[in-house]
């Protein structure tokens, strides 16, 4: 813009010579055009000025924000804290867990202490086992299966069979433990 206004400079200095009233003419003009530079130079003046605030502004907003934002370092040391407070509950709350099993397992023992003896009781006051049959029983009779609940004796009573004849036809060394299913022989009743 400037060479472009020394050319015209030069170019009215120089036709000034030539013609008086062109010369009025383009000087008028140079004027008009200095104007209008003038003022747009004001107007990008304006602008940098503003654009300038502007960036102040964003690099305050910047440093701000960089500042509430944590480091790398931060993050770890947070991590950090974190893993030791799970850690320290984790291992709070195995003790606990423990404890509980303990004292489940200790309870679980006093029961099965208390049913061991029970079963020790029983044993000593129940018969000794019979080893030895007799083949004092009648050779013929029918066949009986076992349901829930039955008994030597009760199945002596359905059938009208004696209770020793069962146990002997049959071998039948502890008699508390019949099978649900068991197929028995019956004798009859002589």
């Amino acid at each position: 813009m400037l060479l472009r206004l020394t050319l015209i400079f030069f170019a009215v200095a120089l036709g000034a010579h030539a013609q008086g009233n062109s010369l009025q003419y383009e000087l008028a003009n140079l004027r008009e055009d200095m104007r209008g530079l003038v003022q747009r130079v004001g107007e990008l003046t304006l602008r940098v000025e503003q654009l300038e605030r502007e960036n102040a502004s964003l690099r305050r907003s910047s440093d701000s924000a960089a500042q509430s934002y944590a480091t790398v370092s931060q993050l770890n040391d947070a991590v950090a804290d974190l893993n030791r407070i799970v850690k320290a509950a984790a291992a709070s709350s195995k003790g606990e867990v423990l404890k509980e099993v303990d004292r489940k397992i200790s309870a679980l023992a006093k029961q099965t202490n208390a049913a061991l003896d029970s079963l020790a009781k029983g044993q000593a006051q129940r018969p000794a086992v019979q080893t030895t049959f007799s083949e004092d029983y009648s050779q013929q009779g029918t066949s009986y299966t076992v349901q829930r609940g039955d008994t030597i004796s009760s199945i002596a009573q359905k059938t009208g069979a004696r209770a020793r004849d069962i146990i002997n036809a049959n071998k039948i060394g502890d008699p508390t433990r019949l099978q649900v299913g068991q197929t028995l022989f019956i004798p009859q009743p002589k």
